[in-house]
């Protein structure tokens, strides 16, 4: 759960988007353009298990149930 909360500040950072997650087949999709982050939070965000996706970025880690 801390990972998630981590990953979660993170975004925050990036976005005030009312609905910013989407999840859809044991993934957990949030909609933050890679472009946007900094290359320190790409990396941290690597860590807490999301990726750059083309909607934004994505995690199955965190996306199944």
């Amino acid at each position: 759960m801390e990972d998630l909360i981590k990953a979660l500040q993170i975004f925050a950072k990036y976005s005030t988007d009312k609905y910013p997650t989407i999840c859809e087949h044991d993934i957990l999709y949030v909609c933050v353009e890679e472009e946007m982050v900094s290359e320190e939070d790409v990396k941290e965000l690597d860590e807490l298990g999301f990726f750059p996706h083309e909607d934004g970025f994505a995690s199955y880690r965190f996306g199944s149930c």
